[in-house]
């Protein structure tokens, strides 16, 4: 007989990279995992890992457990949701990941004061510079900057967010502002590398005619993927950057940095959350996203001083 513990148990292994990296999620030494891994293979009758690699590879009849693992958790989950929405009660784990910055920044407080109005609720904040390729099926919530299109998940819009094109007035005394988006080509301009856009093609329309478009290749021989590197280069006068405006309003607003040509704009990049088909459901989650609108309304980075 094998029950949900055990169940779970597999699935840590499953999806790790190795015995010892399971050990460590699990918080318990790797002689540990391969005694209770050894004591589930007997009582099933089979082998559930190729040993033989040197990386773990599931059996047939470990990806079956696996399957139905996940399954069978889900539904018990799903359970548990069902019954303390009816009891009115807010409690459960609640899985999330947002990016760093934004992640640091935003949501760690939000989560802070979720859990202070809700002690029943316990809470994992996963924090990297990209969220949704993090094992998103293992995530109730992932924060998101920005649309996304032909994407699987249910999105929840949290917030406004511009982009922002901008640069420190060091920049701007040394070589000028550039006078059209084509000027653009001939400026330091700092890179942001992410996902797998053509990150160096910057796509702009007129603020007041949205259907008059103009689109740069951008040249510059600094690039980063953490966009607070980027704009940190750009507070020391290393170039044109294109941030959130998040992240930058601000350092506009006291003078660190200045928007370079208002008249055109980039496509927004809102604050979103995406969620799994059936994690919308459950109270904490509803409640949460909730609480992380009420703490973005109004958007905290135009009220800061």
């Amino acid at each position: 007989m094998i029950n949900s513990i055990d169940l779970q148990f597999f699935m840590v292994i499953a999806r790790a990279s190795s015995l010892a990296a399971a050990a460590r999620l699990l918080n318990v030494t790797p002689p540990a995992v391969t005694q209770r891994l050894a004591a589930l293979e007997a009582r099933l009758g089979v082998n559930l890992i190729d040993r033989r690699g040197r990386h773990l590879t599931l059996t047939d009849e470990g990806e079956l457990l696996l399957e139905r693992s996940e399954r069978i958790l889900a539904e018990l989950g799903d359970i548990t949701d069902r019954i303390n929405d009816r009891r009115g009660l807010i409690a459960g784990h609640l899985r999330i990941a947002a990016p760093i910055g934004f992640g640091r920044e935003y949501i760690a407080p939000a989560v802070r004061t979720f859990k202070h109005a809700h002690p029943d609720i316990s809470v994992s904040l996963d924090l990297s510079d990209n969220p949704i390729g993090q094992q998103p099926e293992n995530r109730d919530v992932i924060i998101h900057i920005g649309e996304l299109r032909n994407q699987p998940f249910q999105m929840q819009h949290i917030a406004p967010n511009r982009r922002i094109l901008c640069a420190a007035p060091a920049y701007i005394a040394r070589f000028g502002p550039p006078a059209t988006i084509t000027d653009l080509a001939h400026h330091q301009c700092l890179i942001l590398r992410e996902n797998d856009e053509d990150v160096s093609l910057w796509r702009f329309h007129a603020a007041a005619k949205p259907k008059t478009k103009e689109t740069v290749r951008v040249n510059g021989d600094m690039t980063s993927n953490d966009g607070n590197v980027i704009r940190d280069w750009a507070l020391a006068g290393m170039g044109i950057a294109l941030r959130s405006e998040w992240d930058v309003a601000q350092h506009i607003r006291k003078g660190r940095l200045v928007e370079i040509l208002p008249d055109w704009q980039v496509d927004d990049a809102p604050i979103v959350a995406l969620l799994g088909p059936r994690h919308f459901r459950a109270a904490r989650i509803r409640h949460f996203i909730n609480h992380l609108r009420t703490c973005l309304t109004p958007v905290p980075w135009n009220a800061m001083p």
